[in-house]
């Protein structure tokens, strides 16, 4: 399922609502999601699942062409724990 998708599926269970109005709503929490989570602030949605930040140590690393060893920096990235609702739902 895409984006566009995704709208028109919400969009159509909410019947009060129109696609644009679903688009700017979805846009908006998902902003929201990354401001938090940026900042490094736990997304929790209780079922659903939990967004951080995780962060990985910078490393030596080797060029697979050369041989030669790189340093590979530390970096951040978003991580995602899905709920326990949401896990029982996939099964």
């Amino acid at each position: 399922m895409n984006t566009q998708q995704l709208i028109e599926a919400v969009a159509k269970n909410q019947k009060g609502l129109s696609k644009a109005q679903v688009k700017s709503v979805i846009s908006n929490v998902l902003s929201t999601v990354q401001t938090a989570v940026k900042k490094g602030d736990d997304v929790r949605l209780v079922g659903f699942g939990t967004f951080t930040k995780g962060k990985r140590k910078a490393r030596t690393g080797r060029n697979p062409q050369t041989g030669a060893s790189i340093k590979i920096p530390a970096t951040k990235f978003p991580k995602f724990r899905p709920g326990a609702e949401f896990k029982a739902a996939v099964k």
